[in-house]
């Protein structure tokens, strides 16, 4: 019965370490909105060591499953926790999963106006460098790339 109640412990604080990530995530998209660089540099290193600490406390939880009798071959550990008949711990699992997955979408989302940002900045660049005339070919990981060529008509 420990293991349960270490697992217990690691969900409930994966809950809080969730609802905080939530709340950097949300932070974050409010600083890439106002383009306040300093702030977005401390929160992403925020949102990477409470990443780290969830990645941690993952393997912890599996391995306590493991010790449990979970089998990972054998699916989901929702699964397992349901037909073990351990219905506390399957609300925190399933509270947990379900913050998890909300951040998920936000930082999703994040990343999305990151990437238009820099498509941004990137048509910008081009327009200070005079390359706007040209085409585009997208490369290897589905960004712009512009297609300069010149023609020499003579030489000296």
């Amino acid at each position: 019965m420990a293991a349960i109640d270490e697992l217990k412990d690691l969900l409930a604080d994966d809950i809080r370490q969730l609802e905080t990530l939530a709340d950097v995530l949300n932070q974050e998209k409010a600083c890439l909105s106002g383009s306040d660089i300093r702030q977005l540099e401390s929160l992403t290193g925020d949102k990477n060591r409470l990443l780290e600490r969830i990645r941690e406390s993952a393997k912890r939880k599996i391995r306590l499953l493991v010790a449990m009798g979970f089998r990972p071959e054998s699916g989901e550990p929702s699964r397992f926790i349901r037909s073990a008949g351990l219905p506390d711990l399957l609300e925190l699992w399933e509270d947990a999963d379900r913050r998890l997955r909300s951040c998920q979408e936000m930082n999703q989302t994040n990343g999305r106006v990151i990437s238009h940002l820099q498509k941004r900045l990137s048509r910008l660049t081009d327009i200070f460098r005079g390359v706007t005339g040209h085409q585009k070919l997208y490369g290897a990981q589905g960004e712009q790339k512009a297609v300069s060529y010149s023609t020499i008509l003579a030489s000296a």
